[in-house]
């Protein structure tokens, strides 16, 4: 039973706008690529454990915090035989381990090694546990998913499951039988309202309101080359079509990620959207999807 469904990240979110409005460097465009690279693989893993029966409890994405220090667990699944955490890393070509360092072949770029990093969330959990005073086995692993992904001088003795062991991984745990009691329902419980929404690993290159360039982008390819055509928003890239109140909902989503201290107001919209459309038309697309406060020229949305 899946009990909390895994969400795009606000960071990665954040990065995707910023990459439409401004000039990335060239380590914040690695950010952004790695966390759409590791978003998209933790989601492949997702539809290949939707599947999974008997009694189990799924929770994606948990971050955690104990003594002060933040752990994020990509999935946990609660079983009768244990608690399964999972670290999930879509890494393609060739890779190394060196010692406790973890290499890629071609680039000789150096990853954090994600062993290391699961061992660390996997004693924290222990000691969550304990301070719950809960009485559970747990069981991790790091499972690498892409199909492209090969690991030189893996280690025997760690709990790394390579993307040839996966299905395997899945069919074992899914013949293992699983009857699961009040104290796992509990369990889950408590992870659930433990979860952090703010991730404070989160960081986004500095900028601006005034240095972000204004505009409607396209919803299929993020272009800025965009005009309205009667009620809908044009892409002069790819020729998408979007009706101008969903783009106009969009964008107000938009400033909401990057700029939650700013108050929504029409004028705001207005400008931010380059005055694409009339004023008239952003004031209706805010009464009619958002909540007003106050009566006067001063009035906001939330």
């Amino acid at each position: 039973m899946l009990l909390k469904a895994r969400t795009e990240p606000m960071e990665l979110i954040a990065l995707r706008h910023l990459n439409r409005r401004m000039e990335l460097s060239s380590q914040d465009k690695f950010q952004l690529w790695k966390m759409e690279k590791g978003f998209a693989g933790e989601m492949i893993f997702d539809r290949m454990t939707e599947n999974i029966t008997e009694e189990r409890y799924i929770i994606d994405d948990l971050l955690l915090q104990v003594n002060n220090s933040y752990f994020q667990l990509d999935k946990v699944i609660i079983a009768q035989d244990g608690v399964y955490l999972i670290d999930i890393k879509y890494h393609e070509g060739d890779y190394y381990l060196d010692g406790d360092q973890l290499y890629s072949v071609r680039t000789n770029r150096e990853y954090k090694n994600p062993v290391i990093q699961l061992t660390r969330s996997e004693t924290l959990f222990r000691q969550l546990l304990q301070n719950l005073k809960m009485n559970h086995l747990v069981r991790a692993s790091v499972i690498f998913n892409n199909p492209e992904f090969t690991l030189y001088q893996a280690p025997m003795d760690q709990p790394i499951i390579l993307p040839t062991q996966v299905n395997r991984f899945l069919k074992e745990l899914n013949s293992t039988p699983s009857k699961l009691d009040d104290s796992h329902k509990k369990l889950a419980q408590t992870l659930l309202s433990l979860h952090q929404v703010k991730n404070p690993f989160a960081t986004l290159p500095a900028y601006q309101y005034d240095q972000l360039e204004k505009g409607m982008y396209c919803r299929e390819c993020g272009s800025l080359n965009t005009e309205i055509d009667h009620h809908d928003l044009v892409c002069g890239k790819c020729g998408t079509h979007e009706r101008i109140e969903k783009a106009i909902v969009r964008h107000i989503e938009e400033i909401k990620v990057l700029f939650p201290e700013k108050k929504i107001t029409t004028q705001l919209v207005y400008e931010w959207c380059n005055r694409k459309v009339s004023r008239r038309t952003f004031l209706r697309v805010l009464k009619k999807n958002y909540k007003a406060v106050g009566k006067t020229k001063d009035a906001y949305f939330e």
